[in-house]
């Protein structure tokens, strides 16, 4: 291996460990309170998201149910609210903040 193919390796693993270690440090700055806002702005019409929630469909899952499911980790959650294309659910456009706190709300619905 030549020095600049080296060096364009490390650069690489470099550039890959700052878009892990910048996107674990957007998951623990999640805010889940806001997350909450957003939810029952956009959610709330077809999920129960609160506790208190009294109606919603019951095709869907609650968010508890969401949040206590082995299938829905944060990683597959974070994953299933950027993909664009959500098998039953409107396409609503988040920012990766806002799914991180959307998520961070779902998950904290489980206990």
């Amino acid at each position: 291996m030549t020095v600049d193919r080296k060096y364009s390796a490390k650069l690489r693993i470099g550039i890959a460990g700052a878009v892990l270690l910048s996107s674990a440090g957007e998951s623990l700055a999640a805010d889940s309170t806001n997350g909450q806002r957003i939810a029952e702005r956009w959610c709330a019409g077809c999920h129960v998201v609160t506790p208190e929630q009294q109606q919603a469909s019951d095709a869907v899952p609650t968010f508890a149910q969401i949040g206590a499911s082995e299938r829905f980790d944060e990683a597959a959650l974070t994953a299933f609210l950027a993909s664009p294309h959500h098998s039953r659910m409107p396409n609503f456009s988040l920012s990766r903040s806002e799914i991180a706190d959307l998520v961070a709300y779902i998950k904290l619905q489980m206990r």
